[in-house]
């Protein structure tokens, strides 16, 4: 489970960069790439992530095991829905700030999932506020294997 935490947390400022903040702020990590939805499998995991493709700068990632109902959500930002369940990871420790590693779960059926795999749009939470992450159609072709993956093509 830690190799599947690690990446997922490990870019600070891209909270920013995900909702096109027009921050100033010389500390920020600059995003090199584009941020987008990639899906990679490994382990017998789908991984769902947005952010900048084979780097860590992710701002969010979500898993799940091949035919569960359930998606484990790491990253700064998480889906917008009452029905995520935190978690606290008490052996994932974040690289970058020290603390404890964020992790929740939703399920692949949820509302704001559905609206992710209909529609290739995901109103997330983080620092930064509340804003939606979109898919262009080759990404929306992705999340749709993601899903497939997860035992839900009719999310």
């Amino acid at each position: 489970m830690l190799k599947f935490a690690i990446p997922a947390v490990a870019a600070l400022g891209l909270i920013a960069a995900a909702a096109h903040s027009s921050a100033s702020n010389s500390d920020v990590q600059t995003v090199s790439g584009e941020m987008g939805w990639h899906l990679t499998h490994e382990a017998g995991m789908a991984k769902l992530a947005y952010g900048v493709e084979n780097s860590d700068q992710l701002a969010l990632m979500m898993t799940c095991e091949q035919g569960g109902s359930l998606a484990t959500v790491y990253g700064d930002v998480q889906p917008a829905s009452p029905r995520l369940i935190h978690t606290a990871m008490t052996s994932a420790i974040d690289p970058l700030s020290g603390g404890l590693a964020d992790e929740a779960r939703i399920s692949t059926r949820d509302p704001a999932m559905r609206d992710l795999a209909r529609k290739g749009k995901l109103a997330v939470e983080g620092d930064a506020g509340t804003f939606e992450l979109t898919a262009t159609p080759k990404e929306r072709r992705l999340i749709g294997e993601f899903f497939a993956y997860c035992g839900n093509d009719h999310a």
